[in-house]
C-alpha cells in the first residue's frame, strides 16, 4: 500500500507527461484501496473475530463471489468508497 501510493506520488510530482500523470493517479487510487483491506484484516485477527465473523456463512458461495468482486481492487479507490458506505450505513442502522 504505502509503496504503490509513495510511486504513484513521485510518479505526479515532477511531470507534465498526461500518461505518466494517468499513471501515478492510478497507483495513488488502487495504492489506498488497501487501507481498508488493512483495516479489516487488523480487526479480524483478534481471538474469536474471524470465528465469529464466518458463523452462519456459506463459505463454498462466498468463495465464488469474492472471487470476481475482488477485481474492485484495481479501481482506484473503489474499495475506500464501498468502505465508506457500509459504515454510514452501520451506523444509521445502530442508531
Amino acid at each position: 500500500m504505502l509503496v504503490m501510493v509513495a510511486l504513484g506520488s513521485w510518479l505526479l510530482a515532477p511531470t507534465n507527461s498526461s500518461g505518466t500523470r494517468a499513471i501515478g493517479l492510478w497507483l495513488v487510487g488502487a495504492g489506498l484501496n488497501y487501507a481498508p483491506l488493512a483495516w479489516y484484516a487488523i480487526r479480524l485477527m483478534r481471538p474469536g473475530a474471524l470465528d465469529a465473523e464466518l458463523a452462519d456463512v456459506d463459505t463454498d458461495r462466498e468463495l465464488r463471489r469474492y472471487t470476481v468482486l475482488q477485481l474492485w481492487v484495481f479501481v482506484p479507490l473503489s474499495l475506500v468508497v464501498f468502505d465508506t458506505l457500509i459504515r454510514r450505513r452501520s451506523r444509521t442502522t445502530a442508531s
